[in-house]
């Protein structure tokens, strides 16, 4: 953690103190029936010379090797300006712990602006916090925020992974001899499925009968699930993996000591396995957190519409990448990926189009219609592509 990181046990055991105590009396905001107006100190973004304090909280360690780091590295980017100051609190759980890190930190910390950054954090959590806190902004990765439903002060930003998932699908495919991959799936939502059919649609791009292996572990950080279908999905035949949960460490250097290949996913890995590892999957969280510390410093808001409530991009607005290419990969599999980099920055080339069947033959993209990038619909996905198969259940 970093040094302006401050000690999640001591902000819980002043506030645990403070109420044993009754310090905060009955008209606490944990136990009234409607919430307290907000401190002085939770009021608007801050005028140019005054600090801004912004708050990021993760499910997992910010070393984790995987989505937490990529997080804590993109916070990095604005905790190095002088007129910042973050705030920090790591491997806390989607339950109503994180209500009480959100509390703490926007009334001990003074943090104006929250970056929960887990799936389960929205709903109910932030969702509350916001009603609780209504001139604190609240951003999320990937919530599907309804104008009108949803709190006012409560924004969503994210990376469409779509598009360099789709990129790794191809290298994978260049160098398969098998015609088998293997994909292991922490949860069958929305952001993980369209990224499980991108690499799919990659791949098959290259070779229409390659296939998928998807194998769903049920939560985001299980590394003996997760090693166990590492393994399966070689034993099975794939002879290149990835996968979407927080830490691929256990995946990557299953696949290293297995003698097959890899694509990374969220961070670099290419350490890990540095036979066998051919690109990956990244985020660049600091594109967004620079763009909302600049806006939020000039006085905008998202209560007052100068912020967006839905920030979405690729590999053109910088927000994701991959990792470079790894000694294996042969010039045939980058000419090609590097082709489908060009065509999906330009706009030549769409993912997702139809006619589009899922793995069941149903058509779930009529012939003639396509999806761009920032289609609604890519974000209630709740389908897998034709070509992968496996034992995860999307309903």
């Amino acid at each position: 953690m970093s040094s302006k990181s401050f000690s999640s046990m001591s902000r819980r055991t002043v506030i645990r103190g403070l109420l044993a105590t009754g310090a905060f009396g009955v008209t606490s905001r944990l136990w009234a029936c409607t919430p307290a107006p907000p401190q002085s100190q939770t009021g608007p973004s801050p005028t140019s010379g005054q600090t801004l304090k912004m708050g990021f909280i993760y499910v997992g360690p910010e070393d984790d090797y995987g989505y937490n780091q990529a997080l804590s590295e993109g916070r990095q980017a604005i905790a190095s300006l002088d007129w910042v100051k973050t705030v920090t609190e790591a491997n806390v759980p989607e339950t109503t712990a994180v209500q009480e890190t959100m509390r703490n930190m926007i009334e001990e910390d003074g943090a104006i602006a929250l970056f929960p950054s887990s799936y389960g954090y929205y709903d109910p959590h932030i969702l509350k916090m916001a009603q609780e806190f209504p001139e604190v902004q609240f951003f999320h990765t990937g919530a599907l925020y309804q104008e009108g439903v949803h709190p006012k002060n409560v924004g969503s930003y994210l990376a469409y992974l779509i598009e360099p998932a789709y990129i790794a699908g191809i290298v994978a495919a260049y160098m398969s001899k098998t015609g088998k991959l293997g994909f292991v799936v922490p949860k069958p939502i929305s952001i993980v499925l369209r990224e499980v059919n991108a690499f799919t649609l990659g791949a098959r791009s290259v070779k229409p009968d390659i296939t998928v292996q998807a194998v769903l572990t049920g939560d985001w950080s299980l590394p003996v699930k997760e090693a166990e279908a590492a393994n399966s999905l070689v034993d099975q035949g794939a002879d290149v993996i990835t996968g979407r949960v927080d830490n691929l460490k256990v995946i990557i250097t299953t696949a290293e000591k297995r003698g097959i290949y890899c694509c990374g996913y969220h961070v670099d890995q290419s350490d890990l396995a540095p036979k066998g590892y051919l690109t990956g999957v990244e985020w660049n969280w600091g594109k967004f957190y620079v763009n909302y510390a600049e806006m939020i410093r000039a006085g905008k808001t998202l209560m007052n519409g100068e912020i967006p409530h839905v920030i979405r991009g690729g590999l053109k607005e910088g927000y994701c990448k991959n990792s470079p290419y790894g000694s294996a990969v042969s010039e045939e599999a980058k000419k090609a990926a590097d082709l489908a980099k060009d065509r999906l920055m330009d706009g030549s080339l769409v993912i997702f189009k139809g006619e589009m069947r899922d793995n069941k033959g149903n058509v779930v993209i009529p012939a003639g219609k396509e999806y761009t990038l920032q289609a609604p619909e890519l974000e209630t996905i709740d389908w897998l592509v034709e070509g992968v198969a496996g034992d995860v259940k999307t309903s």
